[in-house]
């Protein structure tokens, strides 16, 4: 029993007690003559008194299957597990009042995106940010969370091996893994490519030998990050067959998925190419944030409203409910409202289904490309068809070969989105969202060895900019600081600054702030924009300014910061109030520019700031 966690356990033994240390948690030992203790038992397991497993989850999946209505999804997590104890039971409450079980999302901290044998010092930098800590995993099931509605948790990142390890050790029912395929958001994280598929493939195995669901690969992150639903497609099915190859349970495997809301067309035929090709038996729901958020709550929470509609019509199995009014980590009374919202639509909706040639023309087109980026991942001569797609495929290849064919497909291009991270994965693609809600491929910017008649292109009028000529004097320095792999509104930021003519060093994710500082220095910087979008900024911006005064630099650059104020919804009013009143100076930087801001106006007050000190 056990036996492929007990090896990893072997292999990986000094980042497993790089993890005990970090995180303050007991983990699994190797003794001298090289025997596994302190692991416990596989699930079905009773943890706290209450039987665990991941087939806990896949009862709920099939209940909605047959019902018609997806089980909730929400997500919850705070720093301390006393805390996101009692924020949950806000959520238990309402369930109970609507007679529905959930499928909770327990948010975890954001030191997951780093490995902590090679990251411990941006894990300390970091730490109680960004959700619940692994020792409060344990300590949330405890005190009872878990009991009635089983649980899961986030361990995406470097070495979700490890958190996986240590959600069994706490008793979760269910983990997220995906993206496995795709580094998504951007960030930097520690490993290169091949290194984080290998981690995913042994987060796979751990999950598959101790009866864990797990989110297996997500659509949504490829989505954030400008890739077309083809793709994520694509990518979902090589993560499944690395599932199989683990031996993971189909009946314990979910693909997360974005529906947008605008296009109900779009949405069911994303859903319906999904549910034809995937092997997974279950699809989880998220509804997509806007890109520029409206002032008016109430036009959010009817973008929300009609996202659960999509899901509903589409047959998820799960949905996440969206706190309107959350703009950091919500309180559970915001996600109890949330989910009374999300049922009165699941609930006064009609079960139909909608036909309407659009819907097959859109899935086809997703499917067809699809199987042709398979077919140049594994460089096939006859392209694949769905119906070969399945276990019998995926066995034909050796562990070892799958995970060769997809890191050499990510590096050459093939497995692409404008915004994938991962600092040796070769990255062309250009997508744009047509007015359809649609994103499709720029003509000419599609992805690597994969024919152009397998691709969806946008027929509106794309203007492709030139690379930008660098026709001011002042350059400019942009990271991320902390343990946060959020770089899409810092890439928006990098991208607006480049075409207005800046020359732009870009360190990408996850930085110590002393480090930007240093490199500032050495680099000649006049302006500094960092961002950490955990609501670490009050905390790591002074250090980027105490390290650029120690460097003797402070009053030769102009420093910029964005993000999001606070982790916690609560805490927003309080620090906009401050800055409103005092200015940005308490986060030490001159400007702060949160969510939605206008890259112009970020442009236009970097001129008039580098002007006055010029002028001095």
């Amino acid at each position: 029993m056990q036996e492929k966690t007990k090896k990893i356990i072997i292999e990986d033994y000094e980042s497993v007690q790089a993890y005990e240390r970090v995180f303050g948690v007991e983990m699994p030992k190797v003794g001298a003559d090289g025997t596994v203790s302190g692991l416990p038992a596989p699930y079905p397991r009773v943890v706290n008194g209450v039987e665990r497993s991941g087939y806990r989850i896949a009862e709920l999946g099939r209940q909605a299957a047959k019902t018609g209505i997806p089980v909730q999804n929400p997500i919850l997590g705070r720093n301390s597990a006393e805390e996101t104890y009692k924020e949950s039971k806000e959520m238990y409450k309402v369930a109970e009042e609507l007679g529905i079980s959930l499928f909770q999302f327990v948010h975890s901290e954001a030191t997951r995106h780093i490995d902590p044998l090679k990251g411990s010092e941006l894990i300390e930098q970091s730490r109680g940010k960004g959700g619940i800590t692994p020792a409060g995993e344990r300590e949330f099931v405890q005190l009872g969370g878990g009991a009635k509605h089983p649980v899961r948790i986030n361990a995406t990142g470097d070495t979700p091996h490890l958190s996986i390890i240590n959600s069994l050790i706490a008793g979760f029912d269910g983990t997220d893994i995906g993206p496995v395929i795709h580094v998504h958001f951007g960030g930097r994280g520690i490993h290169d490519y091949k290194t984080k598929v290998l981690n995913g493939y042994k987060a796979l195995q751990v999950c598959a030998d101790n009866n864990i669901f797990v989110q297996t690969d997500s659509h949504k992150h490829l989505n954030n990050i400008g890739g077309t639903d083809g793709m994520a497609l694509a990518m979902c099915l090589l993560a499944e067959g690395l599932a199989i190859h683990a031996g993971l349970p189909r009946s314990l495997s979910g693909i997360q998925m974005n529906v947008a809301g605008i296009n109900v067309l779009a949405d069911l035929a994303v859903m319906r190419a999904f549910k034809q090709v995937i092997w997974s038996e279950f699809l989880i729901v998220v509804p997509e944030t806007f890109q520029n958020p409206p002032a008016d709550l109430i036009a959010e929470q009817a973008h929300f409203a009609r996202m659960a509609i999509s899901a509903k019509l589409g047959g998820a199995n799960f949905y996440r409910p969206k706190a309107a009014e959350n703009v950091g980590i919500p309180t559970g009374a915001s996600m109890a409202k949330a989910i009374w919202a999300t049922h009165n639509v699941f609930t006064n909706v009609a079960s139909y289904e909608i036909n309407d040639p659009a819907i097959d023309r859109r899935k086809n087109e997703i499917i067809n490309e699809a199987m042709a980026v398979l077919t140049a991942v594994f460089g096939l001569s006859k392209e694949l068809r769905p119906e070969e797609i399945g276990p019998d495929f995926w066995l034909k290849y050796s562990d070892e070969n799958l995970i060769d064919y997809i890191v050499a497909a990510g590096k050459s291009g093939i497995l692409d989105a404008p915004r994938a991270g991962g600092w040796d994965l070769k990255r062309g693609v250009k997508t744009h969202r047509d007015k359809d809600g649609i994103r499709r491929y720029v003509p000419g910017y599609g992805p690597i060895g994969v024919p152009a008649e397998k691709l969806a292109f946008t027929k509106e009028n794309v203007k492709v900019a030139a690379k930008a000529t660098v026709t001011q004097k002042e350059k400019i320095l942009l990271a991320t600081v902390g343990a946060d792999a959020h770089v899409v509104g810092i890439n928006t930021i990098r991208e607006a600054f480049e075409q207005a003519g800046y020359e732009v060093i870009y360190l990408r994710g996850m930085n110590l702030p002393e480090t930007v500082a240093e490199v500032a220095a050495e680099a000649k910087v006049d302006v500094i924009g960092v961002s950490n979008l955990l609501g670490l900024g009050t905390t790591l911006f002074p250090r980027v300014e105490q390290r650029l005064k120690e460097l003797g630099i402070r009053d030769k650059v102009v420093l910029m910061a964005g993000g999001r104020i606070a982790e916690k919804e609560e805490e927003h009013a309080m620090f906009e109030e401050k800055m409103k009143n005092e200015g940005t100076g308490f986060l030490g930087v001159d400007g702060f520019f949160g969510p939605g801001t206008n890259p112009e106006d970020a442009i236009k007050w970097v001129q008039e700031r580098v002007s006055s000190k010029g002028e001095k």
